[in-house]
């Protein structure tokens, strides 16, 4: 088995990748259409499908074999409720600049600050989510000021 990638069924299509090509600094590598969008970077694949495209155009697409609703309902499976047990992580090298880029984007209205937590070593990160409710985490390289986590 070799790695494909990851998608990320949307609502809204266009938002989805204005929001994607800000947070990852990147323009969308491949599209087809208006039904799926490839962001290649680092070797990996994170890519976008238009939950209503299918059914918006049915002469666009052509099906063959089994439908079966749990999997192949793309406007219902993005109407459903998220349950945040996906998360796409990713890294940087300055973790406070990128969490300011970030705001001052004004991509997201969920934006954490910078968090700590520590298991094995010290992990710092922050978290957002995207236009359909995913869940972020952006982690790396941190510098705590004096007295920033301490109670």
């Amino acid at each position: 088995m070799h790695w494909g990638s990851v998608y990320l069924i949307v609502n809204d299509f266009n938002r989805s990748i204005d929001f994607y090509e800000k947070l990852l600094q990147i323009p969308v590598s491949a599209k087809n259409m208006d039904r799926f969008a490839m962001f290649e970077f680092e070797g990996m694949c994170l890519a976008l499908m238009n939950a209503h495209f299918d059914s918006q155009n049915p002469d666009k697409v052509e099906r063959k074999g089994e439908n079966t609703e749990y999997f192949d309902d793309l406007t219902a499976i993005a109407a459903a409720a998220n349950s945040r047990k996906f998360v796409l992580n990713f890294w940087d090298e300055e973790l406070r600049k990128e969490h300011e880029r970030i705001k001052q984007l004004g991509i997201t209205d969920n934006l954490t600050k910078i968090k700590y937590i520590c298991n094995v070593s010290p992990y710092y990160y922050f978290q957002l989510t995207d236009p359909d409710g995913n869940v972020i985490e952006v982690t790396g390289n941190y510098s705590p000021e004096e007295g920033e986590f301490e109670e």
